[in-house]
């Protein structure tokens, strides 16, 4: 089986827009939740959220482009930027473009398109709505949009697996460059869910952190007193590489994937098997693809929502999967909120991170231990470490579990 490398890397968060932006926030333990502004949340039971504020993709898009697309393709199309210029492939030579290919993924895609759009039907008729709605909601643009803009012509789809899209999407490129049928692909996920319908939905669900006082401590994974996620918005991409592909071109390489794993918990829509058989799954399938053990594994980004029976069961899962080798373990939601179809992608990008920079990013606000939760989580302060190999978590509403595992380059 072929290797996998890492090439390049692009990120679009609510604590940086770009890969050095980011590394500075989570290194610093700095919080990038505050108010919704884009709305009237009064009446919400959670009025906060990881907003990108300013954020602006006509370096990317021209006019027509902007106005025909939406926000979460925005987000996709800056984020791949930056992730192909880093990899060096802002020109795909033709005669590999067969070669080149794209899994980029959503969990609910251009929401904010079709809540105007439904307001617009209803107050002014059919005939009012934009050609372009369809192109602007649905998921698979993103990835179709970044296909058109590098002349990518390879493998081009889009996962949904909710929360865990991103990981699921880096999984299967991996698979896909493994296995022969493509050298190159861009992998990844995006949301924009801050809106007034996804917010509605979310608190309906009781599923958000209602500290309205205090949104920069309302996300706290694994702490005693955590009352929800806390919404956030983005996502990343990575450029995956088959080895030898990337080497004959003089590419650098940032790190390797080297295991995936993909289960599911079959047993509730929204809430994870209370005993984390799902998630152990996962991450025993990534470790045994890699033909590694859990002693060396050096750091797991979780996926740690910040929920009582998520970090619970991710917590017994990390147990279960790991026994007495058990690594420090952060959830960088806890600085940026839950980026939803877009978190995994992102998170992957801070574990190469944390091995270029040999640095753990922290879980900021863990104040009061919770005995169901009692593991190392790096509390509050980034912590230097030599580590060569990290592995991250993510979890979908569905029962969807997918791990990756990455090693330094």
């Amino acid at each position: 089986m072929r290797r996998i490398a890492v090439t390049g890397m692009g990120v679009v968060t609510p604590v940086g827009v770009g890969c050095d932006a980011m590394w500075d926030s989570l290194s610093a333990g700095r919080s990038g939740i505050g108010p919704i502004t884009s709305f009237d949340a009064a009446e919400y039971l959670c009025r906060f959220a990881g907003v990108i504020d300013d954020f602006d993709a006509s370096a990317v898009m021209d006019s027509k482009e902007l106005r025909r697309s939406s926000r979460f393709q925005h987000f996709a199309m800056v984020a791949a930027e930056e992730a192909m210029r880093d990899a060096g492939l802002t020109r795909i030579d033709p005669a590999e473009a067969d070669r080149v290919g794209v899994i980029v993924g959503s969990g609910i895609g251009g929401l904010h398109v079709l809540e105007e759009q439904t307001k617009l039907l209803l107050e002014r008729g059919p005939s009012r709505i934009t050609p372009f709605l369809i192109p602007m909601m649905i998921v698979d643009l993103a990835a179709g949009l970044i296909s058109i803009r590098y002349g990518a012509k390879g493998v081009n789809w889009a996962p949904v697996s909710a929360c865990a899209t991103g990981t699921h999407a880096i999984g299967e490129a991996f698979e896909t460059i493994r296995r022969g049928a493509a050298d190159v692909i861009v992998a990844g996920g995006f949301d924009a869910g801050v809106t007034p319908l996804g917010m509605a939905g979310f608190c309906a669900a009781r599923a958000l952190s209602q500290r309205n006082d205090d949104p920069q401590g309302a996300s706290r994974p694994f702490d005693a007193g955590r009352d929800g996620f806390v919404m956030g918005e983005g996502g990343g991409v990575l450029v995956l590489e088959d080895w030898d592909h990337a080497l004959a071109r003089g590419a650098r390489i940032r790190a390797e994937v080297v295991g995936y794993g993909a289960t599911a918990d079959a047993y509730h829509i929204t809430s994870p098997a209370p005993d984390g058989s799902g998630a152990k799954r996962a991450m025993l399938l990534a470790l045994e693809q890699a033909g590694m053990s859990p002693a060396d594994v050096g750091y797991i980004n979780a996926h740690g929502t910040s929920t009582q029976l998520g970090d619970a069961g991710e917590t017994l899962a990390i147990k279960a999967a790991f026994g007495a080798h058990v690594p420090p373990v952060s959830s960088t939601k806890s600085m940026m909120g839950h980026l939803l179809g877009g978190a995994g992608a992102v998170e992957a990008a801070a574990c190469v991170m944390a091995m270029e920079n040999q640095t753990l990013p922290p879980t900021i606000n863990y104040t009061d231990p919770d005995p169901a939760c009692d593991l190392d989580y790096v509390p509050n302060v980034a912590r230097r470490v030599a580590v060569d190999a990290t592995m991250s978590n993510s979890f979908g509403f569905g029962g969807h579990d997918a791990t990756i595992l990455l090693k330094r380059a």
